[in-house]
């Protein structure tokens, strides 16, 4: 029970890394991205043959593919095409220290790969090694809910509007009778047809 615990927690700090980024900010980070990179993204996301022309479109359909593959593993596959430059950068910045980095370690390059890749693609490579079960987890974790700089955004809660008690059930009672007296009308209409075709 704990290992799948702590795999919806890795899947849900790379889901909330990833829904955190702008339109404007996805389509910069897919701009940076080796050609290879972009066309496993299109293809991932449905595109027809020769790729996403149009920027909008790529977003739409890379955010509704990442939403379906929450649990199927598209997600990850995703956010490891977006943000494997960024990981190849700190991999190499650690250097002999990248398998399984100490917090300081992490910090001391993390401003380097923040200057060249952006905030939140370096958010994004961090939940991206939470979620691919690095031995650094744990520190990870913490630094994307706590640490000044890298903590991910509060989730935005959509509110959801829901008719007061009385109301809907006002609505029902209304919609019950009208469906009734349909029903009358009905067997009136019926009837008079009835008793005039008796008469002929």
């Amino acid at each position: 029970m704990s290992q799948l615990k702590n795999r919806l927690q890795a899947l849900t700090l790379l889901d909330r890394a990833f829904t955190s980024i702008t339109d404007d900010e996805l389509a910069e980070i897919v701009a940076t991205l080796p050609e290879d990179h972009v066309a496993a993204l299109d293809e991932m996301c449905g595109a027809r043959e020769g790729g996403f022309t149009d920027v909008a479109a790529r977003n739409i359909a890379a955010r509704a593919t990442a939403v379906r593959g929450r649990m199927n593993g598209e997600l990850e596959q995703i956010c490891t095409l977006l943000c494997d430059p960024c990981l190849a950068k700190c991999i190499d910045l650690l250097g002999d220290n990248s398998d399984n980095p100490t917090e300081d370690q992490l910090l001391k390059v993390t401003p380097k790969l923040i200057k060249e890749f952006g905030l939140v693609t370096t958010r994004l490579m961090l939940a991206s090694s939470i979620a691919g079960e690095a031995p650094a987890s744990e520190m990870l974790t913490r630094l994307l809910k706590h640490d000044k700089k890298l903590a991910l955004p509060p989730v935005e809660r959509t509110p959801i509007e829901t008719l007061p008690v009385r109301a809907a059930a006002d609505e029902i009672k209304a919609k019950r009778k009208a469906a009734k007296e349909r029903k009358q009308a009905a067997a009136r209409a019926s009837r008079e047809q009835q008793l005039k075709a008796r008469h002929r």
